[in-house]
């Protein structure tokens, strides 16, 4: 693990009260951690720049937006990543977990790890029932098309860096997520889930914390499935 490059990609709306503590408690093994503010009009640029992250701006609002824009940075850099760690901006998360979530790439060679939500390890009221039935719904149906085991659609994630570039991700929003675990599942890439603790956020939800990005969220997420269904 010593010998691991790892960069992470942490993509921030409005996060100036949370992001120094997200970058303070990713664990010193990361190389380089990129934090994209997706057009935060606070301090969050400040903060991350401050607390030692590299920073980039994406104008385009849209989660997707600005995980593509961390992505494109690192393409251009000289050395690349072996792992690619992506986490929230939001400390609902706990980023010292980051070499669990790592652990089943470096010791055993999986190819993309999800940290799973689990109830028992969930702070209460930290899941909207959106973001809960929304996971319900979308995994379940993973697993009746594609056979899936995943659990969850949880934000904080690692996947090898090659096989995130073969990924081809294009989801510019909500449907990031569903997005990469579909094509993980349609090109038989190894993946694994492993339990994680998750918080109440700091700050509101850009997404289940409104009727309307929840809304988007849900089609975003059902788009995708049923994209993929009919090509399978």
């Amino acid at each position: 693990m010593n010998n691991t490059y790892i960069c992470v990609i942490i993509p921030a709306y409005n996060e100036e009260a949370s992001i120094g503590k997200v970058i303070k408690a990713i664990p010193k093994i990361v190389s380089e951690i990129i934090v994209v503010s997706n057009n935060s009009s606070d301090n969050t640029e400040a903060v991350a720049k401050n607390a030692g992250a590299t920073v980039l701006i994406e104008k385009n609002k849209g989660y997707g937006y600005a995980c593509l824009k961390g992505i494109k940075y690192i393409s251009e850099k000289e050395k690349k990543p072996d792992i690619v760690v992506f986490l929230d901006g939001d400390y609902s998360d706990y980023p010292e977990e980051l070499t669990k979530i790592i652990a089943p790439i470096t010791e055993n060679n999986f190819d993309f790890v999800v940290g799973a939500r689990v109830k028992q390890l969930r702070e209460k009221g930290s899941m909207t029932f959106p973001q809960i039935f929304g996971n319900w719904l979308a995994t379940t149906l993973m697993r009746v098309i594609y056979n899936s085991t995943f659990t969850d659609l949880g934000p904080f994630r690692a996947i090898k860096y090659d096989t995130l570039v073969a990924l081809e991700m294009e989801d510019k929003t909500y449907g990031w997520t569903v997005e990469m675990q579909l094509k993980v599942l349609k090109k038989k890439i190894r993946y694994k889930e492993v339990p994680v603790k998750y918080r109440n956020r700091i700050g509101t939800s850009k997404v289940s914390g409104t009727v309307k990005g929840a809304i988007f969220a849900g089609y975003k997420i059902l788009w995708w499935i049923f994209k993929y269904s009919i090509k399978k």
